[in-house]
Order: C-alpha cells, then structure tokens, then sequence
C-alpha cells in the first residue's frame, strides 16, 4: 500500500520533480560538457537552447496571470522543453531557424513591430525605406538617387566632423 501511494504523488506531481531536470540540470550538463568538446554543433544547439529557453521565461513572466487559469501548461512546457532538449528532436536548432533567426537576421520578412501609423488600408504595402527608395528612383531617375544619397552622405560626414572638431583653445591644442 505504502509503494502505491508513493507512486500516485509521483505520477501526480511528475512536471514538479521532471521539470527542473528537464529544463535545466540535464541543459546545464550538456552545456558544459559542449563546451569542454571541440564541436561547434553542439555548442550552437545548447546555446540555442538557453536563449529558447529565456523567451519561454520571459513569456512566463509576462503572462504569469493567464498561465495559472491553464492547468495543462506545466505539462505542455515540460513536453515542449523535452523536444527543445532531446537531441534525437533537435527541437532547438528547428525552432531557432524556422521562428526566431528570420526575426533577427532578416527583419524585412517578418517584421512584428511595424504599424501603419499614417496608412489608411491597412492591408496594402508598407512604406519602407526600400519601397521609398524604388518609388523615388521611379519618378525621379536612378541619377537624381544617386545625388540625394551623396549629399545626404556628405552632410552626415560633416555632421560627424563638426561635433569632433569643436575643442576649446585653453586645452593647448
């Protein structure tokens, strides 16, 4: 009888005890014994992982008022992070190609901050540097871009030059 109900704590609190393990001593350990090797493979994956594994905290911080009406969540974040950890998954390397590098490294595909402040159809192209650019070159021809870039490089290198150039006499220069 003593082994059955030790059992049924365990099976009820199991996301207790296995998500410290899951989500961080086994993590810790790989991290460590990635570092110590000569791959960089496993290096990206745990480093991968640790930064997953911070927007996953920062979401929980975020939305800690929602997260304890979801009584499922401690079980879909222990699943998510044993796909994320596993490395017969490598869950980590998917996620970080597919969702998170895009954002970082080419912000024009997918651009979560853009609003349409002065747009009146939402849904039609946004006004971006590039499309300023084309639409400029269109009307205006490929040479006057050409001056507009120039002179806008000139007064910027005369900005910086001026601020570095100011200096008061008393410091014997």
């Amino acid at each position: 009888m003593g082994s059955a109900s030790f059992l049924k704590v365990l099976a009820k609190n199991f996301d207790v005890l296995a998500g410290p393990l899951v989500t961080l001593a086994y993590p810790l350990y790989a991290s460590v014994q990635a570092i110590e090797s000569k791959s960089t493979v496993d290096d990206q994956q745990w480093l991968t992982y640790w930064v997953l594994y911070s927007m996953i905290t920062l979401f929980e911080l975020t939305f800690a008022k929602v997260i304890e009406w979801l009584p499922f969540w401690s079980y879909a974040k222990l699943i998510g992070t044993c796909w994320l950890v596993l490395p017969y998954f490598s869950g980590a390397a998917y996620v970080y190609e597919h969702f998170v590098r895009p954002m970082f490294v080419n912000p024009q595909t997918i651009n979560i901050w853009y609003a349409p402040w002065g747009k009146k159809d939402a849904l039609s192209k946004p006004d971006d540097i590039l499309t300023a650019a084309e639409k400029y070159i269109q009307e205006n021809g490929t040479e006057a871009f050409e001056k507009l870039i120039s002179r806008a490089d000139r007064e910027a290198t005369s900005r910086n030059t001026s601020n570095f150039m100011i200096f008061d006499g008393d410091y014997g220069y």
